[in-house]
């Protein structure tokens, strides 16, 4: 409306119309809109993080192990006694095993050297018939041999020998060149000196072994 016409209404009578009393808005706790809150009433926490510890102080229990106690010098000490005495341990088995070995080596050498020794030299008589029993490797053991043979074996004239199983009958001097090589060859050896007693299956009687199962 013009300012005109509003003087001329005012001129006639008319009063303008009074002006609506403004109220403050509030808000739902009661206070009016805009209003800063009052000292001490702090915000509200964020959902989630109530009781959240401050950054870096991490609760006692789940968190990383302490710095580690120094060893003792007692406790040093220890550990080395134990890594000499392993090291030790496994230097001997070390050791063992190569003398092991060694002493294999050596034992298949010996016998491949007898066995060329008294290739083709063995007594033994195909119609022989006489069975002279003599003790070897814990057991009684048998060869077949003449009543010439017999004779010449117990007055140490003959010799046995032990080769792949098979015992046969060799000279007194083969006997000696072979025990020289590999003793453990030896099956049977006399000394005609020794009393009788020495070697009680030099008999012709015992035709049986000993240790025989009826």
């Amino acid at each position: 409306m013009s300012d005109t016409l509003r003087d001329q209404l005012l001129g006639l009578g008319f009063k303008p119309a009074p002006k609506p009393e403004r109220k403050p808005d509030t808000r739902r706790d009661g206070r009016p809109q805009g209003r800063p809150a009052q000292a001490g009433n702090k915000p509200a926490g964020k959902p989630g993080h109530a009781g959240k510890p401050a950054h870096g102080n991490k609760p006692a229990h789940g968190g990383p192990q302490g710095p580690r106690k120094p060893r003792s010098q007692e406790d040093i000490d220890l550990a080395k006694a134990y890594a000499i005495r392993a090291q030790k341990e496994k230097d001997e088995r070390i050791e063992a095993e190569r003398r092991k070995q060694e002493e294999a080596r050596l034992r298949r050498e010996a016998k491949a050297r007898l066995d060329e020794l008294i290739k083709d030299k063995g007594l033994n008589a195909p119609d022989a018939d006489i069975a002279r029993h003599f003790p070897y490797g814990g057991k009684i053991k048998r060869i077949y041999v003449t009543a010439d043979q017999l004779k010449a074996l117990n007055a140490g004239q003959l010799g046995v020998l032990q080769q792949n199983g098979r015992y046969l009958l060799v000279t007194a001097e083969l006997l000696a060149e072979a025990e020289k090589i590999f003793a453990p060859a030896v099956a049977l050896k006399v000394d005609p000196d020794a009393p009788a007693g020495d070697d009680p299956y030099a008999d012709p009687m015992y035709q049986v072994p000993d240790d025989l199962v009826w």
